[in-house]
């Protein structure tokens, strides 16, 4: 018997003026997590699309227990116990949990070609059991939760009996519990014999569970290591082909003043009484938990989302009538957190998503200059390093770290002075976010206020010269001090109370 389960052999795949993939050799064991790493574009997303029959390799091989197989289709890898489970769900949001978990395998009764309900209940909760995650199985999968949607891809993954299962950024979706829960889930599939193939550009993540880690660079293959042997100092060092000796840039601020407030606002159940000042100049951080109501505060000051009560002013005077078109108006500008749905327009080129929001700059008379547009976008592509082979390049092929460069841009190209970033940096690789990073710090210390949601602790605290905290929909409190820790954060994010005076002062200005 083979000693690997799955082996992928010298694979190479190009796309219109890219080589995605030169020579790639990727392996994994019966009863291992291998992580597969690497910057946004480095590979990984189109070597696992081969492995899981959505793409056709052009030249290499991939092995099944030391035989060669070939797929045509996602579903002779699933034939074949090749299971992938992407970051974007691929369930029916107005079926029911039993359903999706046997989408395209549904149990038929035997000798007729009708699906037999008994089984498709019986085994979904047997399946369920197995994992050790309650849900009913009756319940529209459009009812669920993030993390509980998570749980059900899960579940499909071991109705085919799947021997390899490909995570893709599976935490981006959870956190806390959710992910210990998770890491249970994933270290029972190791133990059980399964190959388990771990995609995220959360380094943690890779340390905590993977036993071997590879490495791809630009469509190569870089190394293989073993987390526990090395630091993460050397596998960010593999993956960006330098050493990054500083992960967030010097806190460096530009000419502060209270450029918007918010008095007593309220929005539904999301914001209660939320009194805050923003300045320009700085980056105001945004932390809390899942339904805090980080993002419905920044939807709140973009006018995204009305609010019921209370009273946000900019330079000095009251929004009224208050509309996403007047915010951009004023000079607001909003990244929000789903890049793919409300960030980008994925049929357009690069160039026509940087001038997107500011088409008043390139057109005259309702007629857009051509010339006027390309600079714009070509300026864009070379101040923010947007890799791309031209402007007229459709977006949707781009990878996330560059999309995100994309959006930025965008809305840099508005001249906002107050910069709404909801996740800025999820979803991308170490290289792209400390590029990313930079660009924060340089148009803070150009005068323009930012305000960063992030869920990521390290990322709040290495790159605010504040920090807000939030809690069920209000303001736990404001951290000033330049030594605050995770835990600081989160003792305010999960309504601990700090009942020592002497605590609270060394932490809260």
């Amino acid at each position: 018997m083979a000693e690997n389960l799955v082996e992928m052999r010298n694979i190479s795949k190009s796309f219109p003026g890219v080589k995605a993939l030169d020579g790639v050799d990727f392996c994994c064991k019966p009863g291992e997590v291998h992580a597969l790493v690497g910057e946004n574009g480095a590979g990984k997303s189109t070597l696992i699309k081969i492995l899981s029959g959505a793409y056709s390799q052009d030249d290499g091989d991939i092995l099944l227990d030391g035989k060669i197989v070939e797929f045509s289709s996602p579903k002779e890898a699933r034939r074949s116990g090749i299971s992938t489970i992407y970051q974007e769900f691929n369930l029916i949001p107005e079926l029911n949990v039993a359903e999706n978990i046997f989408l395209g395998n549904m149990p038929l009764k035997k000798g007729r070609l009708i699906i037999d309900k008994k089984r498709v209940y019986d085994e979904g909760a047997q399946i369920l059991d197995e994992l050790g995650v309650s849900l009913n199985l009756k319940s529209k999968v459009k009812y669920l939760s993030v993390a509980q949607q998570q749980m059900v891809e899960i579940a499909k993954a071991l109705s085919i009996n799947a021997r390899i299962i490909i995570m893709d950024e599976p935490t981006a979706v959870v956190s806390g519990k959710e992910l210990e829960s998770l890491y249970g889930i994933i270290r029972k599939f190791r133990d059980n014999g399964k190959s388990v193939i771990y995609i995220s550009h959360r380094l943690k993540e890779i340390f905590d569970i993977a036993d071997l880690a590879t490495v791809l660079k630009d469509g190569t293959y870089v190394g293989t290591v073993i987390p526990k042997d090395v630091d993460h100092s050397r596998i960010v060092s593999m993956m960006v082909g330098r050493k990054l000796s500083e992960t967030f840039p010097p806190k460096e601020t530009g000419d502060t003043k209270e450029i918007c407030t918010l008095r007593n606002v309220c929005l539904g159940k999301s914001l209660k009484d939320v009194s805050l000042s923003i300045r320009s100049g700085e980056i105001l951080g945004i932390a809390g938990l899942g339904g805090s109501g980080r993002t419905e505060l920044a939807r709140a000051i973009f006018a995204a989302d009305k609010i019921d009560s209370g009273v946000i002013n900019f330079d000095g005077m009251p929004l009224k009538r208050h509309t996403p078109r007047l915010s951009i108006a004023n000079g607001i500008s909003f990244v929000t957190e789903d890049r793919k749905k409300e960030g980008i327009v994925q049929g357009l080129s690069v160039k026509k998503n940087i001038t997107l929001v500011t088409l008043d700059k390139v057109s005259k008379y309702s007629f857009i200059s051509k010339k006027t547009e390309d600079g714009i976008a070509g300026k864009a592509i070379d101040e923010y390093n947007i890799a791309t082979p031209s402007i007229d390049q459709e977006i949707q092929y781009l990878s996330g770290g560059n999309q995100q460069k994309v959006i930025l841009a965008k809305w840099v190209n508005a001249a906002p002075r107050l910069i709404l970033m909801d996740e800025p940096t999820r979803g991308i690789d170490v290289g792209a976010k400390a590029e990313i990073y930079i660009m924060m710090r340089q148009l803070a210390k150009q005068g323009a206020a930012i305000v960063m949601i992030s869920s990521e602790l390290p990322e709040i605290i290495g790159m605010s010269d504040r920090i807000i905290v939030m809690h069920y929909g209000r303001i736990a409190g404001e951290l000033h001090s330049s030594n605050v820790t995770e835990e600081d954060i989160m003792m305010l994010a999960t309504g601990a109370r700090i009942t020592d005076d002497q605590e609270r002062s060394e932490i809260l200005e």
